[in-house]
Order: structure tokens, then sequence, then C-alpha cells
């Protein structure tokens, strides 16, 4: 991660973005540490200044139970997002050793295909055998609410949205969809327009 604006900027940012939010409970009870990946700010913010905010005003306050935590990767840019392998590496060696044990958990919503490829490489290198044994990809927010207690967390808007689109066009997940008009577009033109062209039309977003 690059540093581009002063410490106490990026201090502001962390606090502002709300990346980092404990909140609600999951199916057996535990706080949740919601993270979402879609705000962080990886391009502005160093990796000293996020582990002192985390040390901060995050890890004490799982230090003395167990808890789940809550990835969501729905919107994630690589360019915008993503710290890069070392900051992780960093960033995950510097987590106490009990808040590491008194984590039970980790849900992984809306992986896709390359963050799947990249944990399947460089999970157990970065994070070991016993914190990569613990992640459980979830494809929908519906398979979310099978492990966390719905009405005490907040999910943002957008990753309903995306979750709907995944509906329409389940090639997406897999990167094999990105620049297609919705579907339900071309299903209007398939019952306002009954011919086989038509039927042809309506059928790219498979294609």
């Amino acid at each position: 991660m690059a540093s581009k604006i002063p410490e106490s900027d990026q201090q502001l940012l962390l606090q502002n973005l709300d990346i980092f939010k404990i909140q609600g409970k999951d199916k057996r009870g535990r706080k949740i540490l919601r993270i979402s990946g879609k705000s962080f700010p990886a391009r502005f913010l160093s990796v000293e200044v996020l582990k002192e905010y985390l040390e901060e005003h995050i890890f004490p306050r799982l230090a003395k139970k167990p808890f789940s935590l809550l990835y969501i990767h729905t919107g994630v840019q690589r360019t915008d997002n993503f710290p890069g392998i070392s900051a992780l590496r960093s960033i995950y060696d510097a987590i106490p050793i009990h808040v590491k044990d008194n984590l039970q958990s980790v849900y992984f919503l809306h992986p896709g295909l390359q963050s799947r490829l990249f944990l399947a490489t460089f999970g157990r290198l970065l994070f070991g055998d016993g914190l990569y044994g613990k992640l459980r990809y979830l494809n929908r927010v519906d398979y979310l609410w099978e492990q966390v207690r719905r009405k005490e967390i907040e999910i943002p808007e957008f990753v309903y949205d995306h979750d709907e689109d995944l509906e329409y066009r389940p090639m997406t997940e897999y990167g094999l969809e990105n620049d297609h008009p919705h579907p339900r577009v071309y299903a209007a033109h398939a019952v306002a327009i009954d011919s086989p062209s038509a039927s042809i039309y309506s059928m790219r977003c498979f294609s």
C-alpha cells in the first residue's frame, strides 16, 4: 500500500469510511467483525497506520471472547482496494495471538473466481492452515443468513444489488460477463417481438 496523504488524514479516512465494524452476532451467539472490502482505500493507506488503527480500535474489543469475521468482497477492485500480498502478511502478523485464537469463522461474501484462485494459491502461505481452514465462501446473501442473525447486522444496499445481478447473470460470478446490458432488457425484447431473431438476441447474456 502506498501512502499519499498525511497519517492524520489516513486515520480519519479509516474512521469515516466505516470499513471495520463490530456488529451483530452469528447463529452461535458470537460477535461479528464486518469488513467492507469495497471501502478499503488501499492506494492512500499505509500498513503502519492501518495496524495502529486496528490495535487501538478493533483488537481490544475482540480479545476476550470468540468471534466471527464477515468479509464483504462485493464491488472490490484490485487497483483500488487490494493492499498487496506483503501488506496482508504484515497485517496478519500484527494480530495478537489471543485475537487469532478467538476467531472461529471467516465468512467471505461474494468471493468471485479471482479471489478464490488467489486464496487457493496463497491462502495457506499468508494465513496458515488454521485461519485458512476457517474460511467459508458465501456466493449469495441468503447463504449468509444461514450463518448470522439477520436483524442484527447491516448489509450495504450495493451488496443486495449485486446479489440480484447474479441471479439474472450467474456467469458474472466467474468473471465471464462484465459488459452486457441487464438481461431483463433482453427479456422485454423477447416478449415484445415474437420472432426467432428476437429469441436469439434475448439469450446473448448466456453466450
